[in-house]
């Protein structure tokens, strides 16, 4: 079992990394903070723990990755969480965008469609004492359960905008996705100013893991 210790050099590493982002244009020093503050090395598997700290992604299991830093910092700094959002996040993944957010002071509700996936997350965040309301399922759907959210992050590459997750957006919220195909997508920022009226930003391209599910890829 991986023992969780975060050491001077971890620290000196996850300070160049917030320099690093910085220079990329990420402005949000509250998000900045939160990554500092999360050793990102502790969602890594063992043999690829000396890497946890370059801007890149890598592989967490199931077809899965844990999203390049940069990703992560623009993904947070467009959907503007606050202390007390209620924030949706589709594909749990390795645990360590949703912890992000829950730095940030907002309540995570967070689904999974790989079942080992999820099921190796859930026990992981207990023992890093994380507590992030974890699900099994079909993110494409969301958890029309537990909406209304203040915003919500998909974090895996979509066809399309799935109309159920515009449903459970509060009036007001706001839904950060990546839509294209398989190789690209597009980052947009969807803010919901009416039942019937989404304003839509477009931003850079981006590579994601593919969303599965009934709205997303089969």
């Amino acid at each position: 079992m991986l023992k969780l210790e975060d050491t001077y050099l971890h620290k000196g590493k996850r300070k160049a990394l917030v320099k690093l982002l910085r220079e990329k244009g990420i402005k949000s020093e509250r998000v900045l903070d939160a990554i500092y503050q999360l050793p990102r090395h502790f969602f890594f598997d063992s043999a690829l723990i000396s890497h946890a700290y370059e801007d890149k992604a890598f592989p967490i299991g199931e077809g899965q990755t844990i999203s390049q830093p940069y990703t992560v910092a623009f993904q947070t700094e467009l959907l503007d969480v606050h202390e007390g959002h209620r924030v949706l996040e589709i594909g749990t993944g390795s645990g360590y965008q949703g912890t992000i957010l829950r730095i940030l002071g907002a309540e995570v509700f967070t689904i999974e469609y790989q079942k080992k996936l999820y099921e190796g997350t859930q026990r992981f965040l207990k023992r890093l004492g994380v507590d992030l309301h974890l699900f099994h399922g079909d993110g494409s759907q969301g958890l029309p359960n537990y909406a209304p959210y203040d915003r919500i992050l998909v974090t895996a590459g979509a066809p399309v905008v799935p109309n159920e997750l515009i449903r459970q957006l509060k009036l007001g919220g706001i839904l950060v996705i990546p839509v294209g195909d398989r190789e690209s997508q597009k980052m947009l920022k969807l803010t919901k100013k009416s039942n019937t009226q989404v304003i839509k930003e477009e931003f850079d391209n981006f590579a994601f893991v593919p969303l599965l599910g009934k709205d997303g890829w089969r």
